[in-house]
């Protein structure tokens, strides 16, 4: 899970992110961020019978230290084949992450719970709405960096995340921990 292992990545997908309020999760005090993506990027990733309607991500940071606690992400695609009903798939996940700890002066989440809600529905789906629910406890027991033999395409990060930084001028602590 990229969002609470890396904390540039974190920071590079919320910059453009609106504020929208205050919120207690898990007796913790946070700041909300939301993402929308934009038209275009809803338009790339649609074809001809798929389209992506909505993405909206929540990222709910610690107000004390600015580390990600809670995400929440959703996006509704409508799929339709020629001469069909369209049939609609609303996939909506959480993910608290906790359990920082430093490892190399980087600020690294060592559990979390995810859970995952797909439900499907549409004009022609005989049995009423089809929900389908995940729920995944994950925990991280070994962090190394910088593991020889493996590169970025052992990872394949999405498209918004690679970045075509020289290795050497990275920083990866953060500053809270200069």
């Amino acid at each position: 899970m990229i969002w609470g292992l890396d904390p540039l990545a974190v920071s590079a997908v919320f910059c453009g992110a609106q504020y929208m309020g205050e919120q207690e999760i898990s007796g913790i005090d946070c700041f909300m961020l939301k993402l929308c993506a934009d038209q275009k990027d809803l338009v790339d990733r649609s074809d001809n019978t798929a389209e992506m309607i909505k993405h909206v991500t929540f990222g709910y940071f610690c107000q004390k230290n600015g580390l990600l606690v809670y995400l929440e992400d959703s996006y509704l695609t409508r799929i339709q084949s020629p001469g069909t009903h369209p049939i609609y798939w609303e996939t909506t996940m959480s993910t608290k992450i906790e359990d920082y700890k430093v490892v190399d002066g980087v600020m690294i989440a060592h559990s979390g719970k995810s859970n995952v809600m797909i439900t499907r529905f549409g004009d022609n789906i005989k049995a009423g709405h089809g929900i389908t629910r995940l729920e995944e406890s994950w925990v991280i027991d070994d962090v190394a960096f910088n593991v020889p033999g493996l590169s970025m395409d052992c990872f394949i990060p999405p498209n918004e995340l690679q970045k075509d930084y020289p290795q050497e001028d990275l920083d990866w602590r953060s500053p809270l921990h200069k």
